[in-house]
């Protein structure tokens, strides 16, 4: 399992990889999971989270509801006593099961969702879970003693989420990918516009590192890079 850790001993370790990333971020005394991958990984996911001794989680922050960051949210709760967190947009969907499938960013993923998305939408329900808290355009968790906030990261869906830990380390979940070289770009956006606009807004934590749920993290400079790129790309469409 990857680890990631800030300077003042903020410790963020990478429980599942693959087909949705989980994060457990941790100062010693509080504990907090960010998203909560697919059904099929619950068993994978509670023998490594038992391997580390934990026994009791503060919060489960969802950074959206689809069905690959939701499939163990109910279990997650029930076992560990955590606080669901979602953002107002989503509660919905989360109270009721139904995973919404974004739309695609490219000719291909268009084309996916246009003509697999009704055959594959039933598949992608999942046990639904009420949340204890409701977020708006932004959350701090310095009153439990913790360095971290949330903001609002709209785009890939109007729900989006990250968690700015220490204010070193984003977890972004699909505001950002980390599967394709040199670019930070998902697949699936419902809006794409709002996502640069949110890009702007995780730069402006100056945190050094994006940790995507997808794929492997994102330096500053690249998300940069491809702000600036995406930008320019747009302002040209209206020249």
């Amino acid at each position: 399992m990857k680890i990631w850790t800030t300077q003042s001993g903020y410790t963020i370790e990478q429980i599942i990889s693959g087909r949705s990333n989980v994060f457990l971020v941790s100062n010693g005394n509080k504990r907090i999971i960010v998203d909560a991958s697919v059904k099929r990984l619950r068993k994978k996911m509670f023998r490594r989270l038992n391997r580390l001794g934990v026994s009791s989680v503060d919060y489960l922050i969802l950074t959206h509801t689809h069905f690959d960051h939701v499939g163990n949210a109910q279990s997650i709760k029930d076992a560990f006593s955590a606080k669901v967190v979602v953002h107002k947009n989503e509660a919905q969907f989360l109270q009721n099961g139904i995973s919404i499938l974004p739309k695609g960013t490219n000719w291909f993923t268009r084309h996916v969702v246009g003509f697999l998305g009704k055959v594959f939408a039933p598949l992608t329900n999942f046990k639904p879970c009420k949340p204890e808290m409701l977020i708006d355009s932004a959350y701090s968790f310095n009153d439990i003693g913790v360095n971290a906030y949330i903001i609002h990261t709209p785009g890939h869906s109007a729900g989006s989420i990250s968690l700015i830990v220490d204010n070193e380390i984003a977890i972004v979940g699909d505001s950002l990918f980390g599967i394709f070289p040199n670019s930070v770009f998902p697949p699936f956006a419902d809006n794409v516009p709002e996502m640069i606009t949110s890009w702007h807004k995780l730069l402006e934590t100056n945190c050094h590192t994006f940790l995507p749920a997808h794929g492997t993290f994102n330096s500053q400079q690249l998300l940069q890079n491809e702000y600036v790129r995406s930008t320019k790309k747009s302002n040209n469409l209206f020249l």
